[in-house]
């Protein structure tokens, strides 16, 4: 049975239903070691997620890069990103719509946080095999994670967010998305431009050359030390 808590202001009786159900055990109760009852279904809670992402989340992500043809790295920052991120969205929605308070907010940044510094540390730090890992992924993703961070400081400067706002924060992640589609794309367009401009040192003289000049150059030294002989 859920008491409510009454408050009087100016005679006007306000009834007030708490956001959330009783516990089950008092206060003397947990303070005499019922509290473990709390910690053991933290635990199991724990253990029944990591089964459940072991046994079902990852073979069937497996599946589906294999039916779409899509690299590792694009199914992790969608997919995998997706699944990851569904206790922050109930979080957010459990904030926003019933105990109205912005601990929304607070657990989407925080959690990106925790996942950028504590998650990969923690993977890198306890890993058993060598981890092969490529600038472009790092440089994509921080970039649109820089900016949509950017656009949510723009937004809170006068502390509210309006509809349209939203809006264009749910389209900046549609562009991510879309982005992903020509992922490989645009990362061998990158590399192709870098690799084009890469300067090379040359032993003979001590200049920096373009690496295509110094190609060519080794290729017509090739082609007549062919003719000569």
């Amino acid at each position: 049975m859920i008491r409510n808590m009454k408050t009087r202001h100016d005679n006007v009786t306000v009834i007030k239903t708490p956001l959330f159900p009783k516990d089950l055990f008092t206060k003397e109760q947990l303070e005499n070691g019922a509290v473990v009852c709390h910690i053991l279904g933290v635990i199991y809670m724990f253990v029944a997620l990591a089964i459940v992402c072991d046994e079902f989340f990852v073979p069937s992500l497996d599946v589906i890069i294999e039916k779409l043809g899509i690299t590792d790295d694009v199914a992790g920052a969608t997919f995998m990103a997706a699944g990851g991120s569904a206790p922050e969205l109930f979080t957010s929605v459990i904030g926003v719509f019933v105990s109205f308070d912005d601990v929304g907010i607070g657990t989407i940044v925080g959690s990106a946080v925790f996942n950028i510094l504590f998650v990969i540390g923690m993977c890198a730090l306890f890993s058993r095999t060598i981890l092969s890992l490529t600038w472009w992924p790092l440089f994509r993703d921080c970039s649109f994670y820089s900016l949509s961070l950017m656009v949510l400081i723009y937004f809170f400067r006068d502390n509210l967010i309006y509809w349209w706002e939203a809006l264009i924060l749910f389209c900046v992640y549609i562009a991510y998305v879309t982005f992903m589609k020509w992922n490989v794309e645009v990362e061998s367009c990158v590399k192709k431009l870098i690799s084009k401009n890469k300067v090379t040192r040359v032993r003979s003289t001590d200049q920096l050359m373009p690496a295509s000049y110094v190609h060519i150059t080794t290729k017509q030294r090739y082609h007549h030390d062919a003719h000569k002989n």
